[in-house]
């Protein structure tokens, strides 16, 4: 079977580091952007491109590719193309104080607005004292109290002229008119109204019902008096106060006039200050500051605590922007998200106001790009459900949540939603998207655009020639030292390494970077000004060094014998196979001896790992699928009759997926022959129901794996490891077996059936039906047929004796029976 061994050329691919033509990465142009990531480039583009609903975007690819900063740059780059997004406002809502109003104005009119609005006010603080504290404010004042006054004194006298009748006297005081009745045409005292007989005093009662009665529209018309002269001074103090506050205030409305909401506000606070002038005028300081109760009443009644009704939060300022903003949100919580409104704590209550109210991610990125993090977003479920909501609406609303906290709040607010124009970037995995996908329609509806990032790129010269311009930014990024052409030829074969594929390059980058660093610390330690090919491989040694402490302790028990395995000679029913342990940056291959034991039965293949519950699902499945292939093979002109127990001997910590189920069948066959099988060589492959080899993975951990272990029991020039055909584009195995097989002191076999595996393990040819419908004589499945031939035989007749004896058991159950009843 010379023809299926592979030769050291097929076993890695090379770089060579004649093709580059520079000295050192430094002479290379830095690139921007990412390598060998078309399709993920061009939907991204796409996706930030459409503007309307819906078309968010979900960016799918595994940690270390570059999808973070890639994202970043490409969203920066159009974000540039975007101007900068507006100022929002929140006011106070003068007649719904617990619903702020929001307002939108031009970015940077925000705190020009606020500068206009505070300035204002101040003004018509001092403004409004004056014209109170002024003459002609007085002498207004005064001809209105004294027209009042003559008209109540004519009603007063009025009442005087019917209370002469009834004997009482109506006199003005300051807590308004009395009534004082009187004795010999004198008003009463006090004395005098106690000494008065039980008879006077039912007269002076009778009188003054009288006297209420007719005087009931004299009382009504001092009251319209009353009235009219309060409405008088409210319309006085409007008067002289208006002209001021439209002076002031008219000039901010003209500065904004092509602002409706602002102009409107304005108006609002005109209106305001007119209502409440008294807050305005000047407050009587208390001549006694030490007293404490005037303290108390002057902390609970500060003045200023008023004028907070007239300041502007400034909820979003982009005065600094000069483009649309793109945010990255690190810990969207619900509160980081869609905003919040803070409480101030006041006599143990919770209070707060439109001035408290903090803007959210969403706030922040209206206008322009919010990025998040899948693991992060979904993480907070309050988050994700406001997130899909906002999006939805297309507007965000702050709700607060400090009472469903449990906190004690007597005052809260509900402000008015905020519309938002962003387009959201999620950053995660394809198993996160699918499940979204799957289970949130909400989802489907928003994030239509998906970016896939590969885990690898093709390996041809521009992605390699791209390859080295990403070393050469990354030297310059991080200060490192330069690479030689070498050194940069085996970070390209790492890199294919790492993909699994002799034609393909990994796109993890983050992995190869940080290899470019640990390569750059070790040329630094030898004081070298360029970076070799001898750097990098220090550098891959003492990465390796680092994490394979499990599998030199493993090896230890291989050399010391106690993993029990044979490299040499021949054995029936018992085969090397092959499984990859490890987990993290680092994982090995570990050989194990897999023993299989037939006998009669019709219980067939009996998997005892499956037995034990250490085995898999997917490796349950490559047992299953033995029995299928035996049937096809061998059980067409009889039953398949047989007991057959696998097990992989000393695994303990469970065995998974169907790499093995060629190893499997191949010590199957063996048992079932009779013929042995040689030991020196291990197996990796699964198998169909057809005898088709399939592909499997971790070739190269595998035939590594299985190489030191030779080495360590003693090459004898024959060992060697049979893998699938189609593996051979995934090896990328080390300089040692590479060298190993050219001097033929070790093996590599490619097969694509499991009658090429058969041959090469035993030596034999496996054998094919001939006309007769039997196998070719000596043949392995000649063995194999005769043998299955014998223990169905066996079973046919043990089967003709089973009736005989269940018809002797029912009759003595029958005879047991009537004699009990007897």
């Amino acid at each position: 079977m010379d023809n299926l061994r592979l030769k050291p050329d097929q076993l890695t691919n090379k770089c060579a580091s004649e093709s580059f033509e520079f000295k050192t990465t430094e002479e290379l142009s830095p690139i921007r952007g990412i390598i060998g990531q078309d399709r993920a480039k061009n939907a991204l583009e796409f996706g930030l491109g459409v503007t309307r609903k819906g078309y968010n975007i979900y960016v799918s690819g595994q940690w270390g590719t570059g999808r973070n900063s890639f994202v970043n740059m490409l969203t920066e780059e159009q974000a540039i193309k975007r101007s900068a997004p507006s100022d929002w406002l929140y006011v106070n809502n003068f007649k719904d104080p617990y619903h702020p109003i929001a307002i939108k104005v031009t970015n940077g009119q925000g705190k020009n607005i606020i500068k206009q609005v505070d300035r204002s006010i101040r003004f018509l603080r001092r403004g409004i004292i004056e014209i109170f504290s002024s003459r002609d404010y007085e002498n207004a004042k005064q001809k209105l109290v004294e027209e009042y006054n003559i008209q109540s004194n004519s009603i007063v006298d009025k009442l005087n002229e019917l209370g002469k009748k009834y004997g009482f006297l109506f006199s003005l005081t300051e807590k308004g008119i009395v009534s004082i009745p009187l004795k010999d045409g004198k008003p009463m005292n006090e004395e005098d109204y106690h000494s008065i007989s039980q008879k006077e005093y039912e007269v002076l009662m009778s009188n003054s019902q009288k006297l209420s009665l007719e005087t009931i529209d004299l009382f009504n018309k001092l009251r319209i008096e009353e009235e009219n002269l309060r409405n008088k001074l409210k319309s006085l103090d409007e008067q002289m106060v208006r002209h001021l506050v439209k002076f002031h205030l008219e000039s901010i409305k003209d500065k904004n006039k092509d602002n409706e909401d602002i102009k409107h506000y304005i108006d609002s606070i005109e209106d305001d200050i007119v209502e409440n002038l008294e807050a305005f005028k000047e407050v009587e300081e208390d001549d006694d500051e030490n007293n404490p109760l005037a303290l108390f009443a002057a902390s609970q009644h500060n003045p200023e605590t008023f004028f907070e009704r007239y300041r502007i939060n400034l909820f979003v300022d982009n005065s600094e922007a000069k483009r649309a903003p793109v945010i990255f949100e690190s810990n969207p919580t619900y509160y980081n998200m869609a905003g919040s409104i803070e409480y101030q704590n006041e006599m143990g209550v919770m209070k707060t106001d439109f001035t408290m109210i903090k803007p959210g991610a969403l706030h922040r990125a209206n206008g322009g790009y919010l990025i998040l993090l899948a693991k992060d977003i979904l993480s907070n479920p309050y988050s994700w459900k406001s997130l899909k909501r906002s999006l939805l609406d297309e507007s965000v609303t702050i709700d607060s949540r400090a009472a469903s906290a449990g906190a004690l709040v007597s005052q809260t607010i509900r402000p008015q939603a905020i519309p938002i124009d962003v387009k959201v970037i999620i950053i995660g995995d394809y198993y996160t998207y699918s499940i979204l996908n799957a289970y949130d329609e909400e989802f489907q509806k928003l994030f239509k655009v998906m970016v896939d990032f590969d885990v690898e790129m093709d390996r041809n010269k521009e992605n390699i020639e791209k390859f080295a311009r990403f070393v050469s930014t990354k030297c310059q990024m991080e200060g490192l030292s330069h690479f030689t052409p070498d050194a940069v030829a085996l970070l390209v074969e790492h890199a294919t390494r790492l993909s699994d594929d002799q034609n393909k390059l990994t796109a993890h980058l983050k992995t190869l970077g940080d290899i470019i660093i640990e390569a750059d610390a070790w040329a630094n330690y030898y004081k070298e000004g360029t970076v070799t090919h001898e750097h990098v491989q220090k550098a891959l040694e003492e990465r390796k060094l680092r994490a394979n402490k499990y599998e030199e302790n493993t090896m230890d028990l291989y050399k010391e014998g106690v993993y029990l395995i044979d490299v040499n000679g021949f054995k029936i029913g018992e085969i090397n196979g092959l499984a990859v342990v490890g987990s993290g940056q680092y994982s090995f291959g570990k050989p194990s001896k897999i023993t299989v034991s037939t006998y009669q039965g019709r219980q067939g293949i009996i998997n005892i790992e499956r037995e034990a519950r250490t085995s898999g699902k997917i490796h349950d499945k490559g047992v299953m699928i033995l029995t299928g292939y035996l049937g096809k093979m061998f059980a067409q002109d009889k039953p398949l009759a047989l007991t057959a127990s696998i097990v992989f001997e000393q695994l303990y910590s469970g065995v998974d997926g169907d790499s093995a189920s060629s190893t499997e069948l191949y010590a199957l066959i063996s048992d079932l022959s009779g013929v042995p099988i040689n030991q020196a060589i291990a197996v990796t492959g699964s198998v169909n129901q057809r005898g088709y080899i399939q592909p499997i993975g971790g070739v190269n951990e595998k035939i590594e794996g299985y190489y030191k272990v030779c080495k360590i029991k003693g090459l004898n020039n024959e060992q060697g490891v049979i893998i699938p055909i189609q593996n051979v584009k995934n090896l990328m195995l080390d300089d040692e077996i590479v060298n190993a097989v050219r001097n033929k002191t070790f093996h590599i076999w490619a097969i694509s059936h499991v009658d090429e595996g058969i041959e090469i393990l035993t030596g034999r040819k496996p054998g094919k039906r001939t006309k007769d419908g039997n196998f070719e004589k000596g043949t392995v499945y000649a063995m194999v047929d005769q043998r299955l031939q014998h223990l169905a035989k066996e079973s046919k007749t043990k089967t003709k004796e089973t009736p005989v004896t269940e018809k002797t058991t029912r009759a003595s159950q029958k005879k047991v029976s009537k004699s009990s009843e007897e």
